[in-house]
């Protein structure tokens, strides 16, 4: 039997995502939240959702709060979403091939890593010899461990060149039929860790590009200005970052310039 979430319980919610992960949650998410979190208070025979909370609450159960982080993050993305990002970043890596300097790229809230090996195919196809480093990072440790496998159904390859798809994926036989496995030699080239965005990062950079899109639509403003400041700080001058194209960096950051809609670079 599911067990309802009052206002108040799911307001505790609201602040524990916020706190959690900079996350605002509105209203409209309530349902979301009993669904999601209703066999965790399965799970360990909890009556209501404000018990559940005072398990996360407690400062006891690290890896409770970890799963509960895991569970409320949204995570949506698929290869090479968003063309004209890839495009400019395909530029980018031509115009600093043979320079010798290695090539740094951030995917920032990676989600399953489909947006990371997007850009490692058009790295490994276009800056052939120069080295290159590629970052993929998300809040999520459950997707974090998805994206290090490299595997994905066919059905989430679609967006992918079809030179890209038969030079740097294999397609899955027998009891794998139907999959995709992003080949070892590209999967190397990616290093995936868990970075929460909303605190002071880790030693990161400097980058030539960074994506960081379609995560600041569910930010507050403040957090969103936090945010961009910490991304921008660990971005190369003349370097790109990308976002969203329902999201803006007006009123948000200063110094970066405009160079296409949801594409700004740091001067």
């Amino acid at each position: 039997m599911t067990i309802a979430i009052t206002d108040k319980e799911f307001a505790l919610f609201q602040r524990f995502i916020y706190d959690a992960a900079g996350i605002t949650m509105s209203p409209s998410k309530k349902a979301l939240v009993m669904s999601r979190l209703s066999k965790r208070l399965d799970l360990r025979k909890l009556p209501t959702f404000a018990e559940y909370f005072k398990v996360l609450s407690s400062g006891h159960d690290a890896q409770e709060v970890q799963v509960a982080i895991d569970l409320l993050t949204t995570n949506e993305t698929y290869f090479f979403r968003e063309p004209k990002h890839f495009d400019l970043l395909r530029e980018q890596a031509e115009q600093a091939r043979g320079r010798g300097q290695t090539f740094k790229v951030w995917s920032a809230a990676c989600s399953t890593g489909e947006e990371t090996y997007s850009i490692a195919m058009v790295l490994a196809a276009t800056l052939q010899h120069t080295p290159f480093e590629i970052l993929g990072s998300d809040i999520s440790s459950r997707v974090l461990d998805r994206a290090r496998t490299g595997h994905y159904p066919v059905s989430r390859t679609t967006h992918i060149p079809r030179a890209y798809l038969q030079q740097y994926c294999l397609r899955g036989t027998g009891a794998q039929e139907g999959t995709v496995l992003v080949d070892r030699p590209l999967r190397d080239k990616v290093r995936f860790m868990q970075v929460n965005l909303n605190t002071t990062l880790p030693k990161l950079g400097p980058f030539d590009f960074v994506f960081l899109r379609n995560v600041m639509i569910y930010f507050s403003a403040d957090t969103k200005r936090q945010v961009v400041e910490r991304v921008m700080s660990v971005l190369k001058p003349g370097g790109h970052l990308v976002i969203g194209h329902s999201e803006t960096l007006n009123e948000l950051n200063s110094t970066a310039v405009a160079v296409a809609p949801s594409i700004y670079r740091k001067p």
